[in-house]
């Protein structure tokens, strides 16, 4: 169970995971030592998963963000496996999802460019033996980021 300094804790984690158990101390009002054995309490408990960093897209040359929803054409265990592999592979899937509805995986993209996006979709996605038919979205504007979990 969550107290209320936990979850400031979290919250204070998802705006700058370099915060140091005396800069938690003192937004908490706690030592830094019961800071740092509250932070560890949640990590091995599994509420905090990892520390990563967020990295600018456009300056890494990934300049288009899309949305791939795929409909597979036959449903089962071995495709689902199959879909869920070449999906592992691909660096230029961020994210996948499982549906409910139309459509059975949604897909967050990043590619370089249009051409980079198209052969995703027709040289990697469409080829493979389970897939139907893919429906793309391409992002214009992001208006909020990815944000921090309500706590």
């Amino acid at each position: 169970m969550l107290d209320d300094v936990d979850t400031r804790l979290l919250e204070a984690l998802q705006k700058n995971a370099h915060l140091t158990a005396q800069q938690l101390g003192e937004r908490l009002n706690l030592s830094p030592s019961q800071a740092g054995r509250r932070r560890q309490r949640l990590e091995n408990d599994g509420y905090i998963r990892a520390y990563v960093a967020r990295l600018d897209p456009a300056r890494l040359g990934l300049h288009v963000q899309g949305f791939v929803q795929v409909h597979l054409g036959t449903h089962g265990p071995d495709q689902s496996k199959s879909f869920a592999r070449l999906v592992d592979t691909r660096p230029e899937i961020t994210s996948a999802w499982t549906l409910t509805g139309d459509a059975d995986y949604l897909l967050r993209v990043y590619c370089a460019d249009l051409p980079a996006l198209n052969a995703l979709i027709h040289e990697v996605l469409l080829p493979h033996p389970a897939v139907a038919r893919v429906h793309s979205q391409i992002v214009m504007d992001q208006l909020k980021s990815d944000g921090p979990l309500p706590t």
